[in-house]
């Protein structure tokens, strides 16, 4: 019985060394595996027999394999890579955006800026001069194609933004569902699953890099990931994707509202735009109108006009939809667009427009939720979307800085354009005018121009007051007749209001006034002014903003970066670019310089220009555009240094789990010394014991 026993103990002995030594050898064999952690041996003493001489041992076994790792330290560091993630992303794109706005080479919009107000001044100097009237165009030219050139390179980074993000969203659902199974694997096999639960941690660790998670242990050996906001990934062997989805729009009403209807929009943006009715209301063109405010940071502020009143935007149809921003909105049935919906919206009923493509964690084919990271006006990050990772540094990267630089971008040129349009249509060029075309359209001809919904690209900047014309004989070259644009036929009386009338109302003032020798017609939605046979005509001072606003006798066409352009009736005819002015007395005095002169001191002079996230600020357009320059400078500088800071604490956070996890070759070679010399122990004891047991058969022979 005690040589079986010894034995036995051997045995056990022999066991529980060579599994110590197996282990040992996987640790030393992946030592360089990356995700790969540390394996031990706990050893238990075997059982016991109860013998009269008292409790006998029976050896020891390899009780089980522990996995060396701290959930708590890789918590952790989840926490910073993520972020760290976030802004090494934003760092390496905006540097490259940033090299879009270099200016010291010279060649940057700041110098074409200067030297497109300059040839207007050395024009001042020989306002007939074609060589100085050439080079007014000429870098005209340079102006526009730097700013479309510029416009163009953000388009294109935010379309591989874009691409990246599509492909990202698709890794992740990828994880996801290799998470998913490996729990399943893990909770399901009583097996040693270190190696299983290894590549899981590789995993999580992976989707950490792309976006923020909370790491939950379940009791099965599972777990459940969710987003820091909440919203769960993975459950068990349950997990919910992702999706980068296209524009859209959601309605959150009041108990009270009977609104049957739905939110539809035109056009596209960076930012997510919420609106809230203010006053109750129908949908309709009339003045029982729905009246609603809009916010571009969720609610935190509302838009307002230059004076900094609110601005409310009544509910329409489509075919009189409001313009806000970017956007055309209205609103139709929940099946047609362009059928009027039925009910009343309530005071307190908000709407959410995603113009722009966003993700969308997906509960379920029904439901999901808009995870797109947003940023407040204050500059901080709302946690109810995702914060971290990649994929969010993507998303912030296209909306909250290509967007806003683009925007800002799009504002320098409006208001350029709108400027030196101002001045220049009450200008006179070399020739008197024989007809004007209007470049800018309104989208109603029987709408106040004034109104949102009237669809003029500068409506909101007209103002009320006089515009003037004056009408010369081509024979004599003596004025027949000169003064204000006569609106007394409308209900706006005399002078021109923008609140009340339209481009028909325009074109009535036109022809009442100077019908005998001038005739306006609107085509196109845009206005048109020819002189009849006999005569020719100048624009002279305009206090509304009229002429601007519709293109006539203009400069420049277009508003935006991207569609900025000189009008083709100077191109084609140097003449028509204007730097002089009609005098009081009615002369036209092409070489006056006075439109030359103000357009020059443009470069020098405070404007009133605006965007939606940045409201209306008054600054020279120029400082604007450094203001830009600055701005992407500054963005670029604060990624890189949270970069840095966030690098060096997940860096520091590895280093923990590493000492916790990784395999030291030292201490290895060590345990594999003591492990071989506990293996020859217990041969030597199985040795002894069988000896022992050969000495007995011998006795009995």
């Amino acid at each position: 019985m005690a040589l079986s026993s010894i034995m036995d103990t051997g045995k056990l002995a022999l066991g529980a060394a060579q599994t110590a030594i197996s282990v040992t050898s996987q640790n030393i064999a992946n030592v360089d595996t990356e995700g790969y952690s540390r394996r031990t041996v706990n050893f238990a003493e075997a059982y016991t027999i109860n013998t009269a001489g008292g409790t006998v041992g029976t050896g020891v076994w390899a009780e089980n394999i522990q996995r060396s790792y701290s959930q708590y330290i890789e918590n952790q560091y989840y926490d910073q890579a993520t972020l760290r993630d976030r802004w090494e992303n934003l760092y390496t794109n905006l540097s490259n955006t940033q090299s879009l706005f270099n200016e010291a080479a010279g060649y940057g919009l700041s110098n074409t800026l200067q030297s497109f107000f300059t040839a207007w001044d050395d024009l001042t100097q020989a306002t007939d001069s074609a060589s100085s009237r050439n080079t007014v165009l000429t870098n005209s030219q340079t102006l526009i194609s730097t700013l479309k050139g510029i416009s163009t390179d953000l388009t294109t980074q935010a379309q591989e933004a874009d691409r990246a993000i599509e492909q990202q969203v698709s890794e992740v659902n990828d994880i996801l569902k290799q998470v998913a199974a490996l729990n399943k694997q893990i909770s399901s096999t009583s097996a040693d699953t270190s190696s299983l639960q290894d590549s899981r941690s590789a995993l999580v660790r992976s989707l950490s890099s792309y976006l923020d998670i909370n790491y939950i242990d379940n009791s099965d050996g599972s777990l459940t990931l969710t987003t820091q906001a909440g919203q769960t990934l993975v459950a068990g062997s349950d997990y919910f994707d992702i999706s980068y989805d296209g524009p859209q729009a959601t309605s959150a009403l009041t108990a009270s509202s009977t609104f049957d209807g739905q939110v539809y929009f035109g056009g596209s943006d960076t930012q997510e735009y919420t609106l809230q009715v203010v006053q109750a209301g129908d949908v309709s063109s009339g003045a029982g109108a729905a009246l609603l405010r809009v916010s571009v940071d969720g609610g935190k502020t509302w838009l307002t006009d230059k004076n900094g009143n609110e601005l409310h935007y009544a509910a329409r149809t489509e075919d009189t939809a409001a313009n806000v921003g970017e956007l055309s909105i209205w609103f139709g049935s929940d099946s047609d667009s362009n059928a009027s919906p039925s009910g009343t919206l309530a005071v307190g009923d908000k709407f959410t427009i995603t113009p722009m493509k966003a993700l969308y964690w997906n509960e379920n084919t029904s439901t999901k939720e808009n995870i797109t990271p947003f940023t407040t006006a204050s500059g901080t990050q709302d946690t109810s979307r995702l914060t971290g990772g990649t994929l969010s540094a993507l998303c912030s990267y296209k909306n909250d800085y290509i967007g806003a630089y683009q925007e800002k971008l799009d504002s320098i040129a409006n208001s350029l354009a709108w400027e030196v349009n101002r001045v220049h249509s009450q200008g006179t060029g070399l020739t008197n005018l024989s007809e004007v075309n209007g470049t800018y359209s309104a989208k109603h001809d029987n709408m106040a121009l004034g109104s949102n919904s009237a669809g003029l690209t500068y409506g909101s900047r007209l103002t009320p007051g006089s515009a003037f014309m004056y009408i010369y004989n081509t024979s004599t070259g003596l004025q027949v007749k000169g003064g204000a644009l006569d609106f007394s036929s409308n209900a706006s009386g005399l002078n021109f209001n923008p609140a009340t009338d339209s481009l028909e109302d325009v074109c009535s003032a036109v022809n009442n006034t100077f019908g005998s020798y001038l005739t306006a017609t609107i085509v196109n939605h845009k206005l048109t002014i020819s002189a009849k046979d006999g005569y020719s005509f100048n624009m002279g001072t305009d206090t509304t903003g009229l002429y601007a606003a519709l293109g006539l006798n203009t400069y420049f066409t277009g508003s935006t970066a991207s569609n900025l352009g000189v009008n083709m009736s100077i191109t084609t005819n140097t003449d028509r670019l204007c730097a002089g002015h009609v005098d009081a007395a009615g002369e036209a005095n092409a070489g006056d310089s006075t439109t030359a002169s103000s357009i020059s001191d443009l470069l020098t002079k405070k404007v009133s220009i605006t965007s939606l996230r940045g409201g209306t600020v008054s600054q020279t357009i120029s400082g604007y555009y450094s203001g830009l320059v600055s701005k992407v400078g500054a963005d670029t500088s604060q990624a890189n240094y949270k970069y840095k800071y966030t690098e060096a604490l997940a860096s520091d956070l590895d280093d923990q789990q590493q000492a916790v996890s990784g395999v030291n070759l030292d201490e290895e070679m060590t345990n594999l010394i003591k492990y071989q010399h506990a293996y020859t122990a217990a041969a030597k004891l199985i040795t002894t014991a069988d000896e022992m047991f050969q000495t007995v058969l011998a006795l009995k022979s």
